[in-house]
């Protein structure tokens, strides 16, 4: 009797240590990664100057580019400039948007992608999306999964804190996608993955249990593992499903409100923790509520709207108007379908509850 198994694609290589870049060389030398030797390497314009300058000696035979940005425009523009090249393979050196924007060119010009990253502000560094701004908002985009992935904890330390703690809300915020996959599965008879269910809320799990903080060797590791999971959760379910719920309809709200206004500059993770925390609140789970705000208060993220300088009224807004960016998608928001003052009513309550 024949067994039946499914193939799932993950990276070849997973590198997750103090001083990983430093083998970079080596792992490009794998000849399941490179045969010629022929490689680009795409860094970010401005800050990837820098990494070119102290990488480029351990890789003669690249060729580097610069991206300018996580939109849809300049990844086209990167795969016009890479096409051509006979390479073989890319390689994504630098922060979310950089990755994102390489492994779209990567899918485009049909080349596999290594995904070095030097910070861990969310879960696409070993997702098969690219997360890029495009002329109506922001968009996802399916392309391969990374062929290997390298996270040098070195590098990590050296961006600014903040995107390390944007890490934790995506991995919490894993918990709230979860649920709703959950709900419409028995509201909607949506179909669920129990694999990628595993892997999304062990992902999630392991930050909200999780002693110490970003300064320690051990918690930037499992925070790492934690993204790697989530990305191979949506390869498993072949959608973003199982780390996208309410809690990113919330976020994708926030950016189209209020992404162009003067002053404001909150991260990705941060707007999709607080936004698992309110819809939680939502759901009536009280106890899970209570842990995931005394995890983002505890690694000094946003817990209620004021941290992302955002009023009552304006949060009122960003959940009534969250629906619309995820059509189709069924979460506690479409299942509730409160009204505006509902809706303002339990923004105050989640707020006088949990601001304190």
């Amino acid at each position: 009797m024949p067994v039946l198994t499914r193939l799932v694609p993950t990276p070849l290589t997973v590198d997750i240590r103090a001083g990983a870049v430093t083998d970079l060389a080596g792992i490009l030398a794998d000849r399941r990664v490179s045969t010629s030797g022929r490689i680009a390497v795409v860094v970010s314009e401005g800050s990837g100057a820098g990494l070119r300058e102290r990488f480029a000696p351990q890789l003669p035979g690249a060729e580097w580019y610069s991206v300018g940005g996580g939109t849809l425009t300049a990844a086209v523009d990167l795969a016009d400039r890479m096409r051509g090249g006979a390479y073989d393979a890319v390689v994504g050196l630098g922060g979310g948007r950089v990755l994102d924007a390489t492994k779209y060119a990567a899918a485009r010009v049909g080349l596999p992608m290594v995904a070095v990253a030097t910070n861990l502000a969310h879960d696409g560094i070993a997702s098969p999306v690219s997360i890029l701004d495009n002329d109506a908002g922001r968009g996802s985009y399916g392309v391969p999964t990374p062929i290997a992935l390298v996270v040098d904890l070195d590098l990590v330390r050296a961006a600014p804190q903040r995107f390390v703690r944007s890490g934790i809300g995506e991995s919490l915020s894993n918990l709230c996608a979860v649920a709703d996959w959950e709900l419409s599965h028995r509201v909607t008879g949506e179909p669920l993955d129990g694999l990628a269910v595993a892997l999304a809320r062990t992902s999630g799990d392991s930050m909200l249990h999780r002693p110490g903080g970003i300064e320690d060797d051990d918690f930037l590791v499992a925070l790492t593992e934690g993204l790697v999971l989530s990305g191979i959760a949506m390869s498993v379910a072949g959608t973003t499903r199982p780390c996208s719920g309410a809690c990113h309809e919330i976020s994708h709200a926030i950016d189209l409100l209020y992404g162009e206004r003067d002053g404001h500059d909150g991260l990705h993770g941060e707007q999709v923790g607080l936004g698992a925390a309110f819809a939680t609140h939502l759901r009536g789970d009280e106890a899970l509520t209570r842990l995931l705000t005394s995890t983002l208060a505890r690694h000094k993220l946003p817990v209620v709207p004021e941290h992302l300088g955002l009023t009552i009224d304006e949060f009122t807004a960003v959940v009534t108007h969250a629906p619309q960016t995820r059509p189709g998608r069924f979460t506690i928001l479409e299942h509730l379908d409160l009204d505006h003052d509902a809706i303002r009513d339990s923004v105050t309550e989640y707020v006088h509850t949990y601001g304190g």
